[in-house]
């Protein structure tokens, strides 16, 4: 709204400036002639002298004013009232009546399937009073903004607030998506008969439902930019028209101080990410207290979003407020709303109308005579704006109409609205999950459901749900405008045309080995994909995704020809324009920079690897971070990405404690296998060789995007819904070619025998993943040639896909005693391998130690345990003992433990190698002597 537009009854244009639209409207001018000289000076200086000396001026002023101490607010921040005023409200497009009569009957029975699921037997929780408060906001949008998935554009992508499950649950009860039963089973997933309800937004759990998984809080917001932005970029680069596609996120006032929710925002201001608004439920409450006791949570958060570019909409009052402004001559009321703290304003609400008119009115003279005509009930009638159909309607529809920056709507609620004093604003509402019989009866009169006392009093543990059923006026009603929408939402879609996969002939030239030259697996990852590229029908569905370190992991040479991704382009000449390898930023870019963010970067391999069922589109991302940064830093994010059913590569470089000479104890990661062991969405790899990256690559797209992968459901047995996690080395050495008699079907179950043993008097078995495979290699070596030991070297490219394999077969004997037993890949693998086994990884001991159970006989783990620290890497692997000579002890050890060698050959090499002294390490090599 500009500041010389006019209101809808065609009086005078109002003076509301463009920083604080709409609040000047609520202020008296008590002298408008005076005003209008003023605006007609302004107006005439800007045309004699332009706007660099009108901004001059208007500084000066400000300045001059704070001198004389002027209470000017905050330029990010505007008084404590609606920013849109009732003047300059559209028509409100529906039939208010009918929807708010609707809308009683969901937050009914939003609150009673809570109620329900703490019946005696069940007790499963629940949370009550979040879509209570919400249920305007959510209703506005379901009416009237959410576009579904047949709308023309493509539909919206909503993050439903996680707490608020309930009311979408009760709402789809409404529609014919679920039934009584089906309520019935809200969070009883596994022991409720037929289909039951996950407890919030879980796609992996009711993948035909929910899209966005959002109750780890600040995700939800962090995730909704990505996406908005994701969005934007799959329409820049031509793979998408998704113009018509809207991103909204409700949030809560107290989530908000999650680092993850505003440590994002300046991401959708600086790429003007109008297809994104956030509605942020400010009902002052966190889930023990208020959000800003002392203080006024909206104020902040307008502050906070305006000075990182968003378009800021408060909706802080009803309709109700209207009248009383009108009477404020003096600005007496907006003078008082400013002045209240949150605390207060909870308070008020706890108690009842004379409270409010003895401690918030009766606070200045003036607003107390306001309603000295109003009774008691009035004044408790006074509802916050985010309780208000037209208020919400009308942030809305600006928020939509505006372009060229995000929009946040931070709208006034009460936590429990509806629900009747025992709950409306209280600080243990967000714990309460059941009503008393007398909460019901109140909680039932007040939102008029036609239920009878003796029904509820049958049973006040199983009070009944209310559904009219299809052929009421209400519910057709609500259908035709969800159809008028595009149909039903949250709903989630799988449909997209598999990937042709190359056959792994076209990988050649990483099967073969590099000869003489020393490549990292790093650069083999970036090889790899640089292949897979060429083919026609894969290039365009990979999206490189970089927090900051491409040329750490040697994918600069991507830069002039993917192109870094920029909406604004590339519009400065970059330093190095006239080098090969200039950093290029372009529009229709394909590598996603991310900037110094592995949270922003694991938001965008989630809206990536998800597009598939977002938006019919499959994309591969890779996301390749510094391997301590992954698992560790953002776990959350990437178990949020496993519940969104992302599909896509996770890619730790620089991995292993000892591999990163000189970086030190918060850079050395030992430990990420161990933690991506926990998520059972992630297919784990610890890969030794070129050719193995080569393999888990093209194996793991077939595996994801390949024929058979569009399915909704697990038709063939086999879980497409799944990320690859590959751990690669900065390392750089002689790659082997591939053995001619490869099993690559061992190598993707974890482990094959990569080079046999030797002759030897004395059999054993080397177990090596990752860069302790260069070690393992020398170890076979010295144990032919000085100790007369034949040992096996075998390759395990995944600890934790052989763990699983292992359990999978215990979980079976156990369910299934009347059953063969089935043998573990890795028992079958060294069923014929004789003597001890030695395992060794650059990981702590755990992450081998995972196949203990199932190796036969004596088996000894190598690994890095402790923090890391700076060194060279052959002091290091001395220190943690993993490197060849250290093998070898171990090696040695297993054979006295089995009686094969005597003890006095063990004692001769331990003092040989003295591997319990670091300055006896051996110098730095980079050739394994495998090529």
């Amino acid at each position: 709204m500009s500041g010389n537009e006019g209101p809808r009854d065609g009086t005078a244009p109002t003076n509301v400036p463009i920083l604080r639209e709409g609040v000047a409207s609520y202020l008296a001018d008590s002298d408008p002639e005076e005003t209008q000289e003023w605006m007609d000076s302004l107006d005439g200086l800007l045309a004699e002298a332009g706007p660099e000396r009108a901004r001059y001026l208007m500084l000066r002023l400000l300045e001059r004013a704070s001198k004389q101490r002027v209470p000017l607010p905050a330029l990010t921040s505007t008084d404590y009232v609606n920013t849109i005023p009732t003047s300059l409200e559209p028509e409100f497009p529906g039939d208010e009546a009918v929807e708010r009569t609707y809308r009683r009957w969901i937050r009914w029975n939003a609150a009673i399937m809570v109620h329900r699921a703490q019946r005696p037997g069940i007790g499963v929780g629940g949370h009550i009073s979040t879509y209570a408060g919400a249920a305007p906001l959510y209703e506005v949008g379901y009416n009237h903004f959410f576009r579904g998935k047949d709308h023309p554009g493509g539909g919206d992508h909503i993050f439903f607030q996680g707490h608020a499950s309930p009311g979408m649950y009760a709402r789809a009860y409404l529609e014919g998506r679920l039934r009584e039963q089906d309520l019935d089973g809200f969070r009883q997933e596994k022991s409720h008969p037929g289909r039951s309800l996950p407890s919030y937004p879980h796609p992996r759990s009711l993948p035909e439902f929910w899209e966005f998984p959002t109750v780890s809080m600040g995700l939800g917001p962090i995730n909704a930019i990505y996406q908005a932005r994701f969005n934007r970029y799959l329409h820049n680069r031509g793979i998408k028209d998704t113009s018509q596609q809207h991103v909204w996120a409700f949030l809560g006032d107290g989530e908000m101080d999650e680092v993850e929710s505003r440590g994002a925002l300046q991401i959708a201001a600086n790429d003007a990410l109008d297809n994104l608004t956030f509605v942020i439920n400010c009902n002052l409450q966190r889930l023990d207290g208020p959000v800003r006791g002392n203080g006024q949570i909206v104020q902040e958060l307008e502050s906070y979003f305006s000075g990182a570019g968003w378009n800021v909409i408060k909706v802080v009052w009803g309709r109700e407020w209207d009248a009383l402004f009108d009477k404020d001559t003096e600005g007496a009321l907006v003078s008082l709303m400013n002045s209240v703290s949150d605390g207060d304003y909870q308070t008020f609400r706890a108690n009842d109308g004379a409270w409010i008119r003895e401690h918030f009115f009766g606070r200045d003279p003036r607003t107390a005579k306001l309603v000295e005509d109003m009774t008691d009930e009035e004044i408790w009638a006074l509802r916050r704006g985010g309780h208000d159909y037209r208020k919400i309607h009308a942030a809305y529809k600006a928020s939509l109409e505006h372009t060229g920056r995000p929009t946040v709507i931070l709208a006034h609620t009460i936590k429990g609205f509806g629900l009747g004093q025992n709950f409306e604003g209280r600080n243990a509402t967000h714990q309460m999950k059941k009503l008393t019989l007398d909460d019901l009866k109140q909680f039932r009169d007040k939102q008029e459901i036609p239920i009878t006392d003796e029904e509820l009093e049958a049973d006040p543990t199983q009070p009944p749900y209310y559904n009219p059923g299809p052929n009421s006026p209400e519910i057709r009603y609500m259908l035709e405008r969800r159809s008028a929408l595009g149909g039903h939402v949250p709903e989630r879609r799988q449909t997209f045309t598999p990937l042709a996969v190359p056959d792994i002939d076209s990988l050649k030239s990483l099967r073969k080995g590099s000869g003489k030259q020393a490549v990292a697996t790093t650069m083999a990852l970036v090889r790899t994909a640089k292949e897979l590229m060429r083919d026609e029908s894969l290039r365009d569905r990979f999206v490189p995704i970089i927090p900051d370190e491409a040329r750490t992991f040697g994918m600069d040479s991507w830069f002039p020809t993917l192109k870094i991704y920029n909406p604004h382009g590339q519009n400065y000449t970059s330093v190095d324009h006239d080098l090969m390898l200039s950093y290029k930023e372009a529009k229709d870019g394909q590598i996603m920079h991310e900037g110094i963010s592995e949270a922003g970067s694991v938001a965008e391999f989630t809206a990536a690897g998800t597009a598939y069922a977002t938006h019919g589109q499959p994309m591969i991302p890779l996301y390749i971070f510094y391997s301590m940064f992954g698992f560790q830093r953002t776990g959350d994010g990437i178990w949020a990405a496993a519940d969104q059913l992302a599909r896509g590569f996770l890619l730790g470089a620089t991995a292993g404690r000892t591999t990163l000479t000189g970086e030190g104890l918060q850079h050395m990661d030992g430990h990420s296998p161990l933690l991506a062991a926990t998520n059972p969405g992630i297919i784990s790899y610890d890969p030794a060789w070129a050719y193995e990256v080569a393999h888990i690559m093209r194996a793991g797209i077939e595996h994801m995007y390949g024929p058979g992968a569009a399915h909704e459901t697990e038709t063939d047995g086999i879980d497409r819904n799944v990320s690859y996690y590959i751990t690669l080395y900065n390392e750089p050495v002689p790659q082997p070619a591939e053995p001619e008699d490869l099993d690559a079907d061992a190598l993707l179950r974890g482990l094959y025998r990569f080079r046999a043993a030797e002759a030897g008097s004395h059999k054993a078995s080397i177990l090596a993943s990752g860069v302790a495979m260069y070690a393992a290699v020398e170890a076979q070596k010295m144990l032919a040639d000085k100790w007369d030991v034949a040992a096996d070297l075998w390759s395990a490219t995944s600890w934790t896909e052989l763990a699983r394999d292992g359990f999978e077969c215990e979980r079976h004997a156990l369910r299934h005693p009347d059953q063969q037993p089935r043998t573990p890949f890795v028992t079958a693998a060294l069923a014929s391998a004789e003597g001890p086994k030695v395992a060794v990884s650059d990981f702590q001991k755990a992450v081998p130690d995972q196949i203990r159970a199932w190796v036969p006989g004596d088996f000894t783990v190598l690994g890095c345990d402790g923090f890391g620290f700076s060194d060279t890497r052959p002091a290091a692997r001395r220190f943690f003992n993993t490197d060849a000579e250290s093998i070898v002890v171990a090696v040695l050890a297993g054979l006295v433990r089995e009686g094969a060698i005597e003890k006095r050959t063990l004692l001769e090499a331990a003092r040989l190698y003295r591997i319990d002294d670091v300055m006896a390490a051996p110098e730095p090599t980079t050739d394994p002597g495998v090529a």
